[in-house]
């Protein structure tokens, strides 16, 4: 059955675009009417559903964290480098996913794509059950593996670029940041719950990890087919994608989702076995679930601050406080104190978090930004606008990609500084530098008065 959102009230009906599929043809967030009678409703329906297949994308994509952790006591001798490769790894592959990922949702429609992605989860399901049922399961297929969870990190990149289509600017912030929170929960929950199911029985059961989450899979490609749509609006052209990679602003916010995403999921999936290395009296499992939990739930109040307060002013006060958060995180380890490094890191995590929400804000309105400009210089507005939001849809599939990446060298780094010296501390004084980096660089595209004057005088109301 061909649903279109104005069948849902009743009122206008647009013309079935793909017949037996649910397809919308008739969508305008922009229009209070229309919001108020059936855009709110629909776009919520997405949303949801949306979280529940990205909450376990990043719960598979970063299952690896808890996994390591407790392989030494499933028999499995690896060393300390050893297994920070295998909770880097999917960082890798997951980066490398959210491109493609990303231009799958205008190639083949956001409910199509989620239920697809969703079933591509049951590869590193059955990848993790077939290595850790073996004793003998060299340390390559173990990488494979990993990285057959990067697969999880692509959806982030193809729902956050559906659900942008689904709302107007002015509540983009909110839920483009619920979505990514929701999915980012996934982290939490599973560093929560993993621990305790993989302990049921007789010693330790890997096999359970990717055992509890096969229903859920499943369930989440269901529920995309039956309770999600396609719009045609979200579908863009090769041209539109090549347009937003040679924006100048798709690289610098790529830059800045380094800092703030990068760290995020780095943090996520090392936290584990940073507490079991700097504090091997510490049971980590107890602990390392909160540092995604509460970065998570920062991260609709980075959007929400943003839609208020303007993302870049949001973004540069997020990296100074990262930077003082990972230089108080160097205070704890120096003390001895975990509960001075883990509340230190918890800090931490709640920025990033905040910084996370605060810098995808960014990149729709800089680009409706450049959509005024175009109007204001004689481009037919609805023209501009489309293109405007089909080209922040391409910049967030790419500054996600880029962004992730930096969870693989969050890793390898805290590998390499505890190879070097024995402990973390190394790696943290260049996560500082980078954030100094990413705050200098915030402030001199965004915040000039300068820039925001001459050069894109439209970012101010649009509240970049």
């Amino acid at each position: 059955m061909t649903v279109t959102a104005d069948d849902e009230r009743g009122q206008r009906h647009g013309r079935p675009t793909r017949p037996g599929r649910r397809w919308i043809e008739h969508w305008e967030p922009e229009d209070p009417e229309f919001w108020a009678h059936t855009g709110a409703r629909v776009a919520r329906r997405n949303l949801i559903f949306s979280i529940f297949a990205e909450h376990l994308g990043f719960a598979l994509w970063s299952i690896w964290s808890v996994v390591v952790v407790a392989l030494p006591s499933a028999g499995f001798a690896f060393s300390v480098d050893q297994l920070f490769w295998l909770v880097a790894v999917p960082n890798l592959l997951g980066s490398a996913l959210r491109l493609p990922y990303t231009f799958a949702v205008p190639r083949f429609g956001g409910r199509n794509w989620t239920a697809v992605s969703a079933l591509l989860l049951l590869l590193p399901v059955l990848l993790l059950i077939l290595c850790v049922s073996n004793p003998a399961t060299p340390f390559w297929m173990f990488l494979l593996a990993a990285a057959g969870a990067g697969v999880g990190g692509g959806n982030f990149a193809s729902s956050m670029a559906n659900i942008s289509f689904f709302y107007p600017d002015s509540r983009k912030g909110f839920a483009l940041g619920l979505n990514a929170a929701g999915g980012n929960l996934g982290v939490a929950l599973m560093q929560l719950i993993i621990p305790v199911v993989i302990s049921l029985g007789t010693g330790v059961n890997l096999a359970y990890a990717a055992l509890f989450y096969l229903p859920f899979v499943v369930a989440a490609a269901v529920c995309a087919l039956l309770f999600m749509d396609n719009l045609v609006e979200a579908r863009s052209d090769f041209r539109a994608q090549i347009r937003a990679a040679r924006r100048p602003h798709t690289w610098v916010m790529s830059l800045l989702y380094i800092g703030t995403f990068g760290s995020f999921i780095g943090f996520s999936a090392a936290l584990p076995l940073l507490i079991s290395t700097q504090f091997p009296d510490v049971q980590g499992a107890y602990f390392a679930w909160l540092g995604a939990a509460v970065g998570s739930l920062a991260r609709p109040l980075g959007g929400w601050l943003a839609d208020r307060l303007g993302g870049a002013r949001v973004t540069a006060w997020t990296f100074a406080a990262m930077g003082l958060t990972a230089a108080a995180v160097v205070a704890g380890l120096n003390s001895g104190r975990f509960e001075m490094f883990l509340g230190a890191f918890l800090l931490l995590f709640v920025t990033s978090g905040i910084g996370n929400g605060s810098t995808y804000r960014m990149i729709p309105a800089i680009f409706t930004a450049r959509a005024r400009r175009e109007e204001s210089a004689g481009v037919d507005r609805a023209e501009a606008v489309a293109r405007g939001k089909r080209e922040a849809a391409a910049a967030i599939g790419i500054a996600s990609a880029v962004g992730a990446f930096g969870g693989f060298f969050v890793n390898r780094g805290f590998a390499a500084s505890i190879s070097g010296s024995g402990g973390i501390e190394a790696a943290l004084y260049g996560f500082i530098g980078f954030y100094a980096l990413c705050l200098g660089v915030t402030w001199w595209c965004y915040l000039r008065r300068s820039v925001l004057v001459s050069r894109l005088p439209s970012l101010a109301a649009a509240r970049v």
